[in-house]
């Protein structure tokens, strides 16, 4: 007896899934995957994060916003993935809108539930993604950032503890300190 085959839901379905669905969720491969609850430690740090990117902005006066912890974006037809916090330029997105199609900043808070997840699928997910150029994976319990930047064909990788993110594209820079405070 042949297996049943599996349902695969799209991009667009899971948007009609998600919508008005309490938690937060994630597509991936097509399977509609809830979140786990977080540790305040991680929304501390989301802040954080979406603070220091809205200053920098700010600072080189870019055409670009910063989206915290809301909409998804589409790395292919049967995933996605709701970032911590995300940068992208040019016009506005509508207040409306669940997804974000130009990214050009993806940023991941580790938690214990999602660090494989995050250092290995969405690192590769993420730079499928043809506008994303720096893909940071931030660490809320030690003063730690992985920068993952595209170069070209290439994804550079850069383990930073102290001094400045430089991120350009956009032309935006980060200081750890804005991010950690004393403790960078």
């Amino acid at each position: 007896m042949p297996a049943l085959a599996k349902s695969i839901m799209t991009f667009e379905q899971f948007l009609a899934f998600a919508e008005g669905r309490s938690g937060k969720w994630e597509l991936i491969e097509g399977a509609p995957v809830a979140m786990s609850p977080e540790r305040v430690a991680h929304g501390d740090m989301k802040y954080r994060v979406a603070r220091a990117l809205d200053e920098a902005i700010a600072r080189a006066k870019k055409p670009c916003r910063f989206v915290l912890d809301s909409a998804a974006v589409k790395i292919d037809a049967n995933n996605s993935y709701q970032p911590d916090a995300m940068v992208y330029c040019g016009e506005a997105v509508s207040p409306d809108a669940l997804f974000v199609p130009n990214p050009v900043i993806v940023v991941e808070v580790l938690s214990p539930s999602n660090a494989l997840r995050d250092l290995r699928d969405k690192l590769a997910g993420y730079f499928k993604v043809a506008s994303v150029a720096h893909y940071l994976i931030v660490d809320p319990d030690e003063a730690l950032v992985i920068h993952h930047q595209r170069r070209g064909e290439d994804i550079l990788t850069r383990i930073v503890r102290e001094g400045v993110i430089a991120l350009d594209p956009p032309g935006i820079e980060v200081a750890m300190g804005e991010i950690y405070g004393a403790r960078a």
